[in-house]
């Protein structure tokens, strides 16, 4: 049986048609939860970071879902976000097998609003960590990958200050308005900038 995702012969920086190879890789556990893990990309896209999306399914593939982990890193991925519904084992069976990163994304399913995936996700033994985001919190996941990455990169790193720095500008904004919106409340708390 020849692997699931076979690795390339070199790691550089970019391909021959100057697409840069991915250094996340978002799986999931069915095309499904795309519509939730679809925030990953865009939030990884918000910082040019390449990415490359599957469905890895840790009970209907297994055999597969052990060769993506195990070969991720060898392949040249940083990070892995796994999002999974259910029983929500596919981020913690890939960390059982990669030393990469694991973020995992509870996806929300027709019962229990996904807490039976957070706690599948977040309940992990010692020695196999996988960092838990919130349920359908796939945009918070990208936006952690994009930090892991910025450890190591200081363009990316001066892009995440930016962006905190916006987020920081939009809620001051919010809170002026709001201050403005009610009569008499500047005085009595907030800051001013």
């Amino acid at each position: 049986m020849s692997p699931a995702h076979p690795a390339p012969d070199h790691h550089p920086s970019t391909s021959a048609d100057a697409r840069p190879f991915p250094s996340v890789g978002i799986v999931m556990g069915s095309d499904s939860d795309w519509p939730v893990m679809e925030a990953a990309a865009k939030a990884l896209d918000e910082f040019e970071i390449a990415y490359e999306v599957d469905v890895v399914s840790a009970h209907r593939m297994p055999r597969e879902m052990i060769a993506y982990g195990e070969q991720a890193a060898d392949r040249g991925l940083k990070v892995i976000i796994a999002g999974a519904g259910g029983a929500a084992h596919l981020p913690g069976m890939l960390a059982s097998v990669t030393p990469l990163p694991v973020i995992g994304v509870p996806v929300p399913l027709k019962y229990l609003d996904g807490m039976d995936s957070l706690l599948s996700i977040v309940q992990m033994p010692a020695g196999v960590p996988v960092a838990t985001v919130s349920v359908a919190g796939a945009r918070n996941a990208g936006l952690l990958a994009a930090r892991i990455l910025a450890a190591h990169d200081e363009e990316l790193l001066g892009r995440m200050r930016e962006f905190q720095q916006d987020l920081n500008d939009q809620a001051t904004e919010k809170g002026k308005r709001l201050r403005s919106k009610v009569e008499g409340s500047a005085a009595g708390f907030g800051f001013a900038k």
